[in-house]
């Protein structure tokens, strides 16, 4: 762990190898804080520190906005009344209580119509999160086949798993299966997409180095922008 001082703060950052031959110096900051500095083998920590605080001020800036982010975001008591999040749009939980009836889950005139025998916090919980991984996994298995008449460097439909995540939406295992956040599903489908795009791009590329960023580029131009709107949800959607 390597840090540095931007006002007030000390600033720590992991570093990451990048591909050989890549000279520029990639920051990332995660929703949770985590900042990650990913750079050349061949620079040394004096090199790495001195790239990254050139970009102080903006480092400091997004990890203060993701701070007040999570300042807002109160935990889920999975009450009536609550908002909560599917593909991008808010819908207000409703909470019902009937001895004789099925429990389940209903998304119904803007609202997600929570039904079980008797009121408890865990089990609203459960339910939700049930119906939120069935729903993913319908989802993104319909825009993983969209996404794939855009990924025309992949010969075959990759293996799908459903994997509740802390701090990834997505991955892609050396084998090529994609595995996708459930709580994706709550996030708009363009960040959808953007996800399984990302990790398509993988297929071919298998780490963050410039071709991978051109190939990203090349079928989704406005990633980062959709990627800076999934980023500054982040909290309400895992949490909401």
């Amino acid at each position: 762990m390597l840090q540095f001082s931007y006002g007030d703060e000390q600033i720590t950052f992991e570093r990451l190898p990048r591909s050989e031959g890549i000279q520029r110096v990639l920051i990332k900051i995660h929703p949770d804080c985590r900042v990650e500095v990913a750079a050349p083998a061949q620079a040394d920590d004096n090199e790495v520190l001195a790239a990254v605080k050139k970009r102080g001020r903006w480092i400091y800036q997004q990890l203060r906005d993701f701070r007040q982010q999570s300042a807002y975001v109160t935990p889920r008591q999975y009450i009536s009344g609550e908002s909560h999040y599917y593909l991008g749009k808010q819908y207000l939980l409703k909470v019902l209580e009937d001895p004789n009836a099925t429990p389940q889950v209903k998304l119904l005139r803007g609202k997600l119509e929570v039904t079980l025998h008797q009121k408890s916090t865990a089990k609203v919980e459960q339910l939700l999160g049930d119906w939120y991984k069935v729903r993913a996994k319908e989802v993104f298995a319909k825009r993983l086949d969209a996404m794939l008449e855009q990924a025309l460097w992949v010969a075959e439909r990759p293996p799908l798993r459903i994997f509740t995540m802390h701090t990834q939406w997505g991955s892609c295992s050396p084998q090529g299966r994609l595995t996708l956040n459930p709580h994706l599903v709550k996030a708009p489908r363009e960040c959808i997409d953007y996800v399984i795009l990302h990790e398509l791009c993988h297929l071919a590329e298998h780490n963050h180095s410039e071709r991978f960023y051109r190939l990203l580029s090349q079928v989704m131009p406005s990633w980062e922008e959709v990627k800076a709107r999934l980023d500054a949800r982040a909290g309400y959607y895992v949490l909401a």
